[in-house]
């Protein structure tokens, strides 16, 4: 199975990181817009009180598991074109 999505989407994420770390995005808005992870910690606690280092991992992993999905269902895809039953 070829990772290409799986990287892709990794490293969008690491770029919306990247963008906020840097403080070009100064009310998080970009953040908020495409972190799955922060919508739903501000439904259940302040998003003051959590550490920005841990919604920067979850964010990461979250577009990386999206990847991977989107790279499994191609991958499924593919073996079942190359062996039709």
């Amino acid at each position: 199975m070829r990772y290409t999505f799986t990287m892709i989407a990794t490293l969008i994420a690491l770029a919306i990181c990247a963008f906020n770390y840097t403080g070009y995005d100064p009310h998080n808005m970009v953040f908020f817009m495409f972190s799955v992870p922060a919508w739903f910690v501000d439904f259940f606690i302040d998003i003051h009180e959590v550490s920005v280092l841990l919604m920067y991992a979850l964010t990461v992993l979250t577009w990386a598991a999206v990847g991977f999905i989107a790279d499994a269902i191609i991958a499924r895809d593919r073996s079942r074109r190359q062996n039709p039953a």
